[in-house]
């Protein structure tokens, strides 16, 4: 007998999948896509050391998972954020511990007195009688050799036997036992010694100056010194290689972790990595301080980093970029909605989200209207009541920045309940950038840009095209007309409570074509009124709009303008806006740029303003950022850039707080001549390694608040959906979407 059917459940589920498809028709499915498969996310774990005087000086795992940090006050222990007193073992307490080491993972303590192990029993205990002990490095059968301050060598065998002393005459830095050829590396600052236990012989390898550190790997010697690292062949002793192009120079530590090679610095953390390049550690996102004291392995394969001010475990978890979405969404939600606008975050402490506040800003319309969009993608692709929920109080909430002011069809920069407003705040100022509403509880903003008007004009349109139920998307349409009428009507300006233009809110021909056409502005601002008018005749099939754009097209030339290769843009000497590429057009640019296409009133059209969209995103390749290359996508081109879109994503730090962070001492990146672009470098940094930044604001290497922002989530979140929009980033596991497909 056959079971019966959930017929409404089949139906809401084909209902889901069938929308989903329906929505793509904003282009076609591409070619290119990512399987979301798990990749390891890197983020940092601090514990700080709770006494400014307390000296750190070394760190260990066991196979225990326990941690077991040397200061100068005793055994100390990661716990919630702190570094404290480690009571665990109360023999311990009584010891001076001088050096940790592991033998088969676990401890093997050095005193001033004795080598203890507390494992298997706590049976091994040897007494060594020297003087002033500093090092110990543990070889074959628990043999030891143990060094003191004065350049002394004495080595234990398996018995606890002392079998040997020398003298090195000069202080040593480390020691460590090399398995495969049975002997013992013995660094100091001018040289490198071999101890073999075999014949308890003692002989020096290599000399030069200002070593630091040491360690082996691939069958090399790696030598951290204050001038770079030395590659050493392991057998015949010979210099194959000073790398003086690392991240910084001054080295502290260098380790072997996991398969991989770990550099300390004074100036953070970096690893090599297999391309020839390095992923670097550095700033309070990754360190509570860039002087690194040593690295070492962590608990489940994490790695711990010892500076002055604590302890900091990069852990590496199992990740996808949808896991990561839900990661950055919550964070949207709990921490960066105001009166449903998106909203900066301010904290009063540095790193401190305790004391974060929200505050109003210039473009909380540009800003709100990519988080909906970013609401809206992610309606479209999961049919998330949630996001359907989410989107439509964001929507309220512009809404009412253009009810706000009283001025019709013009949309305030925000809004905010009368004495709480921040940005710009100039309570006697003659202009009066603030405001009164009708409600006198409330102030709203002017002086509203064309940045605004382009935020609203995109999100609207999206809205209409995704959100189905008919009285929401009539509320989108009357909003389109709203903000169309008024440039119309106030002769290609938006017009202020005064009477007067905005500064950046002008489209009309004096204006535009008064720029030469390698000024940006000429470009970019016929594109954003050509596609304000085809949106606002898409949406309402009112003639005056299209006859409108081609007459501005026809007498004025902004068809012209707005086709031309963004490749002439260029510097024009006297020309205010001609100083360097601004990549707050390139925003406004691709969130335009669909529609222009899309919307275009016939296929030449269609045809030309594809070509000067691509010439655009050509440019603008080098960024490698995901919004730009699936907006392109979106926009109808083929090929996008799905790795390096992809790359991005993977690299955005989970770490939003904006910490200062400078890369201009770097020495491992090639630097380009100065140029129109403000590129600094041959190739972009990953986000990881970068101050936090918006969209608009391109190649930014250097900078950040010192901790005192927490920057919005959905900088990731408008990206990845819009990827998952076009198709371009699929679940790991094949929907029934694609099979429909």
């Amino acid at each position: 007998m056959l079971e019966k059917l959930n017929i409404k459940s089949i139906l809401n589920s084909l209902k889901k999948h069938l929308l989903t498809l329906s929505f793509l028709c904003w282009n076609s499915f591409f070619p290119q896509s990512y399987y979301d498969v798990t990749f390891l996310q890197d983020r940092s774990i601090q514990f700080e050391k709770e006494k400014i005087e307390t000296r750190l000086v070394g760190v260990k795992t066991d196979s225990n998972k326990n941690i077991n940090v040397l200061s100068s006050k005793g055994l100390l222990s990661p716990w919630e954020k702190k570094l404290k007193f480690n009571f665990q073992y109360r023999p311990l307490q009584n010891q001076k511990i001088i050096a940790i080491e592991l033998y088969k993972n676990q401890f093997y303590y050095l005193t001033k007195q004795s080598v203890l192990s507390l494992s298997y029993g706590g049976k091994f205990y040897v007494k060594h009688g020297i003087e002033n002990p500093i090092l110990l490095s543990v070889g074959r059968e628990k043999s030891l050799l143990i060094l003191s301050d004065k350049g002394l060598l004495f080595f234990f065998n398996k018995k606890g036997h002392m079998k040997r002393s020398l003298k090195l005459n000069e202080k040593p830095i480390s020691a460590q036992y090399d398995a495969k050829r049975n002997r013992f590396l013995i660094l100091t600052s001018k040289h490198i010694y071999e101890f073999k236990p075999n014949d308890q012989s003692l002989k020096k390898l290599y000399s030069g100056s200002n070593f630091s550190s040491l360690e082996q790997y691939k069958n090399k010697i790696w030598v951290g010194t204050k001038k770079g690292i030395l590659r050493i062949n392991s057998n015949s002793f010979i210099l194959e290689k000073i790398i003086k192009q690392l991240p910084h120079d001054e080295i502290t530590s260098i380790k072997k972790i996991n398969g991989e090679l770990w550099v300390g610095s004074t100036r953070g953390a970096f690893k090599f990595r297999a391309d020839g390049k390095y992923d670097y550690y550095a700033s309070k996102r990754w360190l509570l301080d860039d002087e690194v004291i040593t690295i070492e392995k962590g608990p489940d394969q994490s790695v711990l980093i010892l500076t002055q001010k604590g302890l900091n475990k990069i852990v590496f978890e199992p990740m996808t970029l949808e896991k990561k979405a839900e990661y950055f969404q919550e964070i949207q939600r709990k921490r960066h909605i105001r009166y449903g606008l998106e909203s900066t975050l301010k904290l009063r402490v540095s790193g401190d989200l305790s004391t974060a506040e929200l505050i109003d800003t210039d473009n909380d319309g540009l800003w709100t209207s990519m988080y909906l969009a970013s609401e809206l993608f992610r309606y479209a692709v999961t049919n998330s009541e949630d996001a359907k929920r989410n989107a439509l109080e964001a929507f309220e909430a512009m809404e009412r920045l253009t009810s706000i002011s009283g001025i019709e069809g013009f949309p305030a920069r925000t809004y905010e309940i009368d004495t709480y407003q921040k940005s710009n705040w100039n309570e006697n100022s003659f202009y009066g950038i603030w405001k009164k509403a009708k409600n006198q509880r409330w102030v709203w903003k002017t002086t509203t840009s064309s940045d605004e008007s382009c935020g609203h004009f995109f999100v609207y349109a999206l809205f209409a095209e995704i959100i189905s139920d008919q009285k929401w998307k009539n509320r989108a349409i009357k909003l389109i007309k709203k903000h169309m009428d008024h440039i119309i009507d106030n002769d290609w300006y938006l017009v202020s409570w005064d009477g007067k233009p905005t500064k950046w809110g002008r489209w009309h021909p004096d204006y535009v074509n008064s720029f030469p056409i390698q000024v940006g502005d000429r470009r970019l601002n016929s594109t954003l009124i050509l596609t304000f008018l085809q949106t606002a005749y898409h949406f309402t099939k009112e003639q005056q709009y299209k006859d409108h754009a081609l007459n501005l097209s026809r007498l004025y030339g902004y068809e012209e303008n707005a086709c031309r290769p963004a490749s002439v843009i260029g510097y024009v000497a006297g020309e205010l806006l001609s100083d360097g590429w601004n990549h707050s057009d390139d925003e406004m640019y691709f969130l335009t740029a669909p529609a222009f296409i899309k919307y275009a009133f016939d296929k030449d059209s269609k045809k030309r303003h594809m070509e000067t969209v691509a010439s655009h995103w050509e440019i603008e390749r080098s960024e490698n950022n995901p919004l730009w290359n699936f907006l392109y996508a979106l926009s109808g081109g083929k090929d996008f850039d799905l790795k390096e879109s992809i790359w991005w994503l993977k690299e955005y730090p989970l770490d939003l707080i904006d910490w200062k962070i400078e890369n201009k001492y770097r020495k491992d990146l090639i630097k380009v001549p100065s140029n129109f672009r403000k590129q600094e470098y041959s190739e972009v940094l990953p986000r990881d390694e970068r101050p936090h930044h918006l969209h608009n604001r391109a190649y930014r290497n250097n900078g950040g608040s010192g901790g005192y922002r927490e920057y919005s989530p959905y900088i990731y979140l408008l990206p990845y959906w819009v990827g998952r929009y076009v198709k371009a980033i699929e679940p790991a596991q094949n929907s029934t979407v694609n099979q429909l497909k």
